[in-house]
């Protein structure tokens, strides 16, 4: 099955033109999987007036649903509403297996839901971290419970976050793969000569919100400030808790030392790193961060908590760790400081090259596709037989929920035969050559 090439559907509520780690790993993914001649199509909800089927570079096919986003840029539930329009799809592009993204993506769950009642393999990654305790963990533990109950193969970005996955979804180990993400490094390059050693910049460019530390921030940046008088940070990212940066930064008279640069789009975050010496990721909960693979890249030495899947990702040379504490944070910074003449970006740069790259990771993706396919596929008895087994009342629910999906394919089945639907002709355009960066691809990009 190695030269099998593949015909994949990637699922989220998570695409361009939002941005995010999640949005990055679909398409970079997507690009290398084609460059090796599979069939990849993206299935998103509609973004504003983009709605309908784009083409992006490399001929990348993306369906742009029109489901309005209800919620943080999630459709809402409707369990059976997208049946037949992803049952067209899966017909018109003659996919072989699907895979979805994301656990907090309400479309994701569903085309897998349907995808297997069809019929298709699927594979689900997991792209974040989640607790046990909070009632939003406790019910989003529990639908992924169900999603996973009949998926073909999974992957987790990392060791942390497998172990998180198996724990909340009870999928056996030996189903779940480890596949990183990675960075373009071609993208994320230093800058031709450093910045000079006269002032330290410390970049900072993450959403404001609480789950990204931004609290943390608040009183860690006055004592650093305090501590090192030729010290400046940029802080770039939106979000609710940028009100208490901006009050801190006004409280300790800080104004020409933090400058608040606000949302940065993604094709500018390179030039607002190569502007620094020190990137502080202050999470309190991470299952990878792509954000400190791209500071590695352009050369930053990197300061961060040591949360979730953060403490596999880089070196131990090329990043300091530190707990989730204002104190300790200050500690990792002045560690940092001391470490700064002994970093050179360039080399940092050609290991990181080395380290993470993307077509590594598709790679290992076709890895796991190939896996998927090796599963036997199975009638709907043996597979309710699963869903039972996800607790005494939700166990009976689930199959229920599978057992009306069933009824309905079978439905459309009789009243719209697969025959009926046409079948499109693969259009195969131009790729980038080798060379070339893997670029995000903005609103000109598309071929309308």
């Amino acid at each position: 099955m190695a030269n099998q090439k593949h015909r994949i559907l990637m699922v989220s509520d998570f695409f361009y033109p939002n941005f995010g780690g999640v949005e990055n790993h679909i398409y970079y993914l997507s690009q290398c999987l084609l460059k090796f001649g599979h069939k990849v199509v993206v299935m998103t909800h509609a973004y504003g007036n983009r709605s309908g089927v784009r083409y992006m570079t490399g001929g990348l096919k993306v369906y742009y649903v029109p489901w309005r986003p209800f919620i943080m840029q999630n459709t809402l539930p409707t369990f059976y509403g997208t049946l037949p329009i992803i049952r067209t799809i899966l017909i018109r592009e003659k996919i072989s297996l699907v895979h979805g993204h994301q656990a907090f993506s309400t479309l994701c769950h569903e085309a897998l839901m349907h995808a297997r009642t069809m019929g298709y393999r699927v594979v689900f990654t997991d792209h974040s971290l989640y607790g046990f305790a909070d009632v939003g963990s406790i019910h989003m533990n529990k639908v992924l419970q169900f999603t996973l109950a009949d998926v073909s193969q999974a992957i987790c970005v990392s060791h942390t976050s497998k172990e998180n996955t198996v724990l909340r979804s009870g999928l056996p180990p030996q189903k779940v793969f480890v596949v990183p993400n990675a960075v373009d490094t071609a993208m994320f390059k230093p800058a031709p000569e450093r910045p000079g050693s006269n002032e330290i910049i410390i970049v900072v460019i993450s959403r404001l919100v609480y789950r990204k530390g931004a609290d943390l921030l608040v009183e860690v940046i006055p004592e650093v400030c305090r501590c090192y008088p030729n010290v400046r940070f940029i802080v770039g990212g939106d979000g609710p808790k940028r009100v208490r940066l901006e009050e801190m930064r006004e409280k300790h008279s800080l104004q020409d030392r933090v400058e608040m640069l606000g949302a940065v789009p993604h094709a500018q975050v390179r030039s607002v790193l190569i502007s620094g010496h020190i990137f502080l990721n202050s999470s309190l909960t991470e299952a990878f961060c792509i954000a400190i693979l791209e500071a590695a890249s352009c050369g930053l030495l990197t300061v961060s908590t040591r949360v979730g899947g953060v403490p596999e990702v880089l070196p131990d040379d090329m990043v300091v760790l530190a707990e989730p504490d204002p104190g300790d944070m200050v500690l990792a910074i002045r560690k940092a400081i001391s470490l700064l003449p002994k970093i050179d970006p360039q080399v940092m740069h050609e290991r990181m090259k080395k380290l993470y790259n993307w077509h590594d990771v598709a790679k290992r993706t076709e890895i796991v596709y190939d896996r998927a396919l090796e599963c036997p596929n199975q009638n709907l008895v043996e597979r309710l037989s699963r869903y039972l087994s996800c607790g005494a009342w939700a166990g009976k629910l689930f199959c229920l929920v599978m057992i009306i999906d069933y009824l309905l394919w079978r439905f459309l089945e009789l009243w719209k035969p697969a025959e009926d639907i046409e079948e499109v002709p693969d259009i195969v355009l131009p790729c980038q050559s080798d060379g070339e960066s893997l670029k995000d691809c903005s609103e000109d990009q598309c071929l309308r």
